[in-house]
């Protein structure tokens, strides 16, 4: 782009005036799963036997329970082991009528491996699978195929399920001794809170207060062992699932920087506090000590906070003054910056902070629900200013990887943003690599350590690191040179490389978080030239240190949000994570890479679970030039519809007509032109692990866009986004057709999707139609819920680029949108 072109225009905002169009589903026949292969005799009467012998245990246990400890409804568990292959199979294992619920399933430990499925089978329906198995033995169907034998067919074996069949983290974890005591998350089955904790009180097992609940789950820890589990399970029918609780997050950042206060009063000198400010960047970490003279200006005592009295709000050393350099890299960015020069500094927002962090880091604090506590400290904030439009940053996380899988903090996390009262942003870290890096390991590692929990939050802005720090000026380290080059990835920042392709991109941005030093033999070391100077919690000592790592990322992404709330106060939180998203481009060391893959889409894509999609900018951000021109919209749909009993039906989508500088875009001819386009919206999550089957999905529900190609009209526009909605829904693989986007079909991962065209300019000009349309969720799924008439908010920005040339496409846009909105 000239330099020529000043960022002096706004991005022009679309009216929320899509036209709505009927979701239309013609007649057409789904062609069956393919089936196992069996001997139908040999394989019925293998299950009986099986199934026998679960039964007689499962009487048998009935039969010596505790009737002062019994409670809920009288059943047992079974476990259910159906070939890794036929995950279809699950959902046929329960039954409402019966009140059969599936409540946990087990992935396979090994390729190839068996699924395990648990189901609770009230005591009245405990012959359920005998008279399936004993239909598909000796009636058939009017086709000619065994009764049952979907269901039937796929069934390797059944037997009693203990707590060990009901938990669902890396099986590694489970304690091998057990009378061993330790924290566990407690997923309770609906309505079972009450009867779960007068059981535990007469089980002796520990409960903490805590609670995180979930449309049909709710979570609670427990100290306890798995002897007194395997009690809990055979006396009650309240379990759904048990996970490993997580550990305290602890963070070994801190190096020393020290310097002097003249630095600071210049620094004041210049200063003009935001005091009329209503925007804020809320900090949950180990606090902040206010009491650091370029904390003061931005931090006021009201807005200090923590969610334990006893520990008071102020910064310790416990947790190497982490709270307070998070604030000076959200509050100043890099305060490199601001020292060497000589501008006013006029923040435009204030700060915030909570403390989530006890007094002592170290494995001896009980672990906690920090979901619930997540929602606790964002609670104490608002109230203090419930009107105030805030970013909520955290970059505090469990040394426990995600593995991609919903936990009960990042399903927490997910319900904090998308509560319909009050949508928020949340801005997390992507976690940290804490092992020695060698020079080697750069990317190796990166590409195999997973984010760190609660970051696989979907509606969450993840943050990774990524460094354009790499000159070493410091004689002490004459000779050492960085372990990552300028615009690659941070040593130490996690990926989602190694996830399954069903979870979202993360992380979706990465900002600078430094670098590591090497001397050719030792591990890499973060050396002050290689990091990011800030506030020091201790000033009587000095004013500033260094922070890294994805830390550093989660309070410049911080900083960013807060700058574009100012600046745009209406704006929902979709939109802004939007914005900060599709602001992002890769620096020419990942582009390179990813320009070396075209056509071979799995290495793209592994490219982008590495980097996200690059690094976001607060010009683009918040406004165009002449060549490079954005559009926004905030509109809404209604996903789905029920029609008395029937099944849940796609009710809306929207189309939306694009003003585009049809003139000037034809008037480039051959030129080269690019559009961007990202969607963003929240979902409402409902994390019990289940399988992830398309009845028990995670999301409450899905959006996907489509452009209009440049030889349809907009009626075959139309019928290609209903072609695409039922494509999506039947699982047929989709395709974009002629579109030729970057990223394709990977684009639609989690509750953010952003992708990029690239064609001739004439050929943009015919591009002037978005689609967006849903797809399904469990509001469709499990319309007993009754959330399938909710309403879905969603933020769409558009963006056309004109690289090279002085043609100018802003101004005709924005006089087309200025006709539209006066008339």
């Amino acid at each position: 782009m000239p330099d020529d072109f000043p960022r002096d225009r706004p991005h022009l905002f679309l009216r929320a005036n899509g036209e709505t169009e009927p979701y239309r589903r013609p007649n057409q026949v789904i062609n069956a799963p393919e089936l196992p292969v069996r001997d139908r005799a040999a394989h019925a009467a293998a299950l009986e036997q099986a199934i026998g012998t679960a039964l007689s245990a499962a009487r048998q246990q009935m039969a010596d329970r505790d009737a002062a400890i019994a409670a809920g409804t009288p059943g047992f568990y079974l476990e259910v082991e159906l070939p890794g292959s036929e995950r279809s199979g699950v959902d046929q294992l329960a039954d409402r009528r019966q009140k059969m619920e599936v409540v946990a399933v087990r992935e396979p430990a090994v390729p190839g491996g068996a699924l395990l499925v648990s189901v609770f089978v009230p005591a009245r329906a405990e012959d359920y699978y005998l008279k399936k198995v004993e239909a598909y033995r000796t009636r058939e169907s009017p086709s000619g195929r065994p009764r049952n034998e979907a269901l039937v067919s796929r069934i390797e074996t059944v037997r009693l399920a203990t707590a060990r069949s009901l938990f669902t983290d890396d099986q590694g974890l489970f304690p091998e001794n057990p009378v061993e005591r330790v924290w566990w998350e407690v997923w309770l089955r609906e309505g079972r809170r009450e009867v779960f904790e007068r059981l535990a009180q007469a089980l002796n097992a520990q409960v903490k207060p805590h609670a995180v609940r979930f449309p049909e789950r709710e979570v609670m820890l427990v100290l306890s062992d798995s002897q007194t589990l395997d009690r809990l399970v055979a006396h009650s029918d309240v379990v759904a699932e048990l996970r490993k609780a997580k550990d305290t997050p602890s963070f070994f950042m801190g190096l020393g920087g020290a310097e002097q206060r003249a630095w600071s009063d210049d620094i004041l000198g210049r200063m003009v506090p935001p005091n009329g400010s209503n925007t804020a960047v809320c900090l949950l970490d180990s606090g902040v000590h206010r009491a650091h003279p370029l904390i003061a200006p931005i931090l006021t005592v009201a807005d200090c906070h923590t969610i334990n009295p006893a520990w008071g709000t102020d910064d310790t050393a416990a947790w190497q003054g982490h709270g307070t350099r998070m604030a000076g890299v959200a509050g100043y960015g890099n305060l490199v910056t601001v020292l060497i020069g000589n501008a006013p500094i006029a923040p435009a927002f204030r700060l915030e902070s909570v403390r989530i962090l006890p007094p002592a880091a170290g494995p001896a604090n009980d672990p906690d629900l920090y979901g619930a506590i997540t929602g606790e400290a964002i609670a104490r904030a608002e109230v203090q200013a419930p009107q105030r439009r805030r970013a909520v940053a955290m970059a505090v996380t469990s040394t426990s990887p995600s593995r991609g899988h919903p936990s009960s903090w990042s399903a927490a996390v997910d319900q904090l943003c998308f509560e319909e009262t009050a949508q928020r942003l949340l801005i997390l870290s992507a976690g940290n690599i804490q092992v020695d890096l060698m020079p080697g390991d750069h990317l190796v590692r990166n590409d195999v350590e997973p984010i760190d929990d609660p970051a696989q939050a979907w509606n969450a802005l993840t943050v990774g690191a990524f460094t354009e720090k790499v000159t070493i000026t410091d004689p002490a380290f004459a000779g050492y040179m960085p372990i990552a080059p300028a615009g690659e990835l941070s040593p130490r920042s996690r990926t989602s490389v190694a996830w399954h392709r069903q979870w979202p991109v993360k992380p979706e941005v990465v900002f600078e978080g430094g670098n590591l030093a090497h001397d050719g033999s030792a591990p890499g070391d973060p050396i002050d030239d290689l990091q990011l100077l800030t506030t020091y919690h201790r000033p009587d000592h000095r004013h500033f240190t260094t922070l890294g790592d994805t830390s550093a990322a989660t309070a410049l992404a911080a900083g960013m949000a807060g700058s574009i709330l100012a600046a745009r106060p209406k704006l929902w939180p979709e939109t802004v994570r939007a914005l900060i998203v599709h602001s992002a481009e890769w620096t020419p060391a990942m582009r390179e890479r990813i320009d070396a893959c075209q056509g071979a889409k799995n290495r793209i894509q592994a490219l982008v679970r590495r980097y996200g999609y690059g690094v976001p900018d607060l010009d683009r951000a918040l406004r165009s030039t002449r060549n490079d021109l954005t559009l926004m919209v905030e509109d809404e749909l209604q996903p789905f519809q029920r029609e008395g009993s029937a099944a849940a039906k796609t009710r809306d989508m929207k189309l939306h007509r694009l003003p585009w500088p049809r003139e000037q875009l034809a008037a480039l001819g051959a030129a080269t032109v690019e559009l961007r386009v990202t969607l963003s919206y929240f979902i409402e999550p409902n994390p019990g692990e289940r399988g992830w089957t398309r009845r028990h999905r995670y999301g409450s529900h899905g959006l996907r866009f489509r452009a209009k190609a440049a030889t349809e009209t907009v009626n075959e526009f139309r019928a290609r986004i209903n072609q695409a909605a039922r494509d999506e829904e039947e699982g047929v693989a989709a395709g974009h057709g002629a579109e030729d986007w970057l990223l394709g079909t990977f684009r639609d991962r989690g509750s953010i999707h952003t992708d990029i065209w690239s064609g001739t300019a004439a050929d943009l000009s015919e591009r002037d139609a978005i689609g967006v349309f849903p797809v399904g969720g469990w509001w469709k799924e499990k319309p007993y819920l009754e959330r399938f008439d909710s309403k879905a908010r969603y933020a769409l920005i558009i963006t056309i680029k004109a690289p090279g040339s002085d043609v100018d496409i802003y101004t005709p846009v924005e006089t087309q949108i200025a006709v539209a909105v006066e008339a």
